[in-house]
């Protein structure tokens, strides 16, 4: 079904929405991890079913999300604040590396909060390890970078409705690079041989296997005779 200007404007305006929700649930800032998660969760069963989940379910997700996300956004606010830590330090020349310390440094910037955005949109650490690649991580690293500049330049109340839609843009950026992934390589069926007779008859041993013993064929038939 081919989708117009007022599918894109409504899907637009639910993204608003979206933000200002997952902004309000991420206010007392412990609960920031389990906002955007829940978010995350939303879009995707918006893409997968073209509809938007119930509050009950997002309810149950974000409240299954809370320790998770707790402790993933300490993570991320650690390895963050030792980067910049490193950074002034370098800068100042307090500690050695120069240019190249600091190149280093914005490269290990630009991956960490490459695979925090790819994390925020996947549905487990490993989905977002296996979708790290450098052009990926800098996909996501760019659509937070952007946000980030747009919530410093627009007005206050419109910040929220950047949350939804940089939400949305790495849902694009994870589902595009999945889809280059090269599809899995099916495993060959097990082979079924044939059943083998322990006892084989005169007709399993054949007439080329009794050619190859002279006599062999006379001598099982006279014993059956006898045996008569």
């Amino acid at each position: 079904m081919r989708r117009d200007w007022r599918d894109s404007a409504r899907t637009a305006a639910d993204l608003a929405v979206l933000g200002f929700l997952v902004t309000g649930a991420a206010l007392p800032v412990v609960t920031a991890g389990a906002a955007v998660a829940t978010g995350s969760a939303a879009i995707r069963h918006h893409l997968d079913h073209d509809t938007w989940p119930s509050p009950r379910s997002l309810g149950a997700t974000f409240a299954r999300s809370l320790l998770p996300g707790l402790g993933w956004s300490l993570a991320l606010v650690a390895a963050l604040a030792l980067i910049t830590i490193d950074f002034l330090a370098v800068r100042s020349g307090a500690a050695p590396g120069g240019p190249v310390a600091l190149a280093a440094l914005l490269v290990t910037a630009l991956g960490v909060t490459g695979l925090a955005g790819l994390l925020a949109v996947t549905a487990s650490p490993r989905a977002a390890r296996r979708l790290a690649r450098p052009g990926t991580l800098l996909a996501s690293a760019g659509v937070v970078g952007l946000a980030g500049v747009l919530a410093v330049l627009v007005h206050p109340a419109l910040v929220p409705v950047l949350a939804g839609y940089a939400l949305f843009a790495l849902h694009v950026v994870a589902r595009r690079a999945s889809s280059r992934e090269p599809a899995p390589e099916p495993r060959p069926a097990p082979s079924r041989q044939p059943a083998v007779s322990p006892h084989p008859t005169v007709e399993a041993v054949g007439p080329r296997t009794l050619a190859g013993r002279p006599g062999a064929f006379a001598r099982r038939t006279r014993r059956g005779v006898v045996a008569g």
